[in-house]
């Protein structure tokens, strides 16, 4: 249940007041999963199968005069160890808080925002999900989370800015615009008086329509990297459509990335799948694909099948089973196991979660 604190009320300035509230929310997310590869298997208890564990704050105060400002801090930690998500402060490899195994404190990588917005739009500051991540994550039925989800195999040439950017500016469209949507990021990597300055540096978009039934959306994004024999700008590209038809919603994807390293290297890939409302549950499917250029041409076909059982409106149980079916000397491999190239893996994820 979400639980709703009121900080302050009816501050007067003139003929104006202003109101703030706070909420506080989270997601307690667990699984029992296995992998099965054809060099090793996996099983283990692990956290967020349906969606990351995670515990927020939201707050907003109105300013009067249809003007608010509001913040929200979000942070994940994987419920089987108790370790906070590691996050990233300069948009590069090198960037990234990763401590040894049982070390790695909360932090609120998932998002740490704060807004101002009008009838104008929003200008939005801080970490918060890339455009081009929203856009993907619009076509995969089984959003960000677990085996099931296409996200490891679309975003594999994203980089570091491939779902969340740091020091941010964005700004995004008014909601009142007849179905047409949209946001415009721009992000910094914060390296003075080196000579990689920009490195971590870029902007991206997103932009929508939805008509009726329809949703149809397209990202796009580049990111400034130092070119080397394995490093370079990366341009990523995707396009989403979305049918809504009574309890049942189709999802289509079409993705593209480029690293312009001295040797240019492209990916490109597509995912179908669908959400089928039945009774108090869902069931989910997608079949995707996604491959390089890369000597071999390496690719990955992955189909992924779950059901979600609603207990309530917070608690669900859920069980989802994936294989990818590798090709090229590819060796993409599901929940923690390991495959030789051109051979399958397997996953199974059997969880609870609740959310309040």
């Amino acid at each position: 249940m979400k639980r709703h604190i009121l900080l302050a009320c009816a501050t007067l300035c003139g003929a104006a007041s202003a109101q703030s509230s706070v909420t506080i929310y989270g997601i307690a997310d667990v699984m029992l999963r296995r992998g099965n590869g054809s060099l090793s298997d996996l099983t283990s208890v692990a956290s967020g199968g349906l969606q990351g564990s995670r515990v927020g704050f939201r707050g907003v105060e109105d300013l009067g005069g249809g003007l608010r400002a509001s913040f929200n801090l979000e942070g994940q930690f994987f419920i089987d160890t108790g370790e906070g998500q590691a996050t990233n402060t300069n948009n590069q490899t090198s960037g990234t808080t990763v401590s040894p195994a049982g070390t790695q404190g909360f932090t609120f990588a998932r998002r740490s925002t704060i807004s101002l917005e009008g009838a104008w739009g929003e200008l939005r500051l801080g970490r918060d999900f890339s455009s081009q991540y929203r856009n993907r994550l619009e076509t995969d039925p089984f959003g960000s989370a677990g085996v099931g989800t296409i996200q490891p195999f679309v975003g594999s040439l994203g980089g570091p800015v491939s779902t969340r950017v740091s020091n941010m500016i964005g700004y995004y469209l008014p909601r009142n615009l007849g179905g047409f949507y949209g946001q415009f990021q721009h992000y910094r990597g914060e390296n003075p008086g080196s000579q990689a300055v920009d490195d971590g540096t870029g902007s991206n978009f997103r932009v929508g329509y939805v008509w009726g039934p329809v949703n149809l959306s397209l990202s796009a994004a580049r990111t400034d990297y130092t070119k080397t024999a394995t490093t370079g700008d990366i341009l990523t590209q995707n396009v989403g459509v979305t049918y809504e038809a009574g309890p049942a919603k189709l999802l289509v994807g079409l993705f593209r990335d480029v690293v312009y390293r001295n040797v240019p290297l492209e990916g490109k890939g597509w995912t179908v799948g669908g959400i089928w409302n039945v009774g108090p549950g869902d069931v989910k499917f997608a079949l995707s694909k996604y491959g390089t250029d890369a000597t071999g041409n390496p690719e990955a076909r992955k189909l992924s099948l779950g059901y979600v059982h609603n207990l309530s409106k917070r608690t669900a149980l859920y069980g989802t089973i994936a294989q990818v079916s590798n090709a090229g000397g590819a060796t993409f491999a599901l929940n923690g196991s390991t495959t030789a190239a051109n051979t399958k893996s397997r996953g199974l994820d059997l969880g609870i979660r609740h959310s309040f």
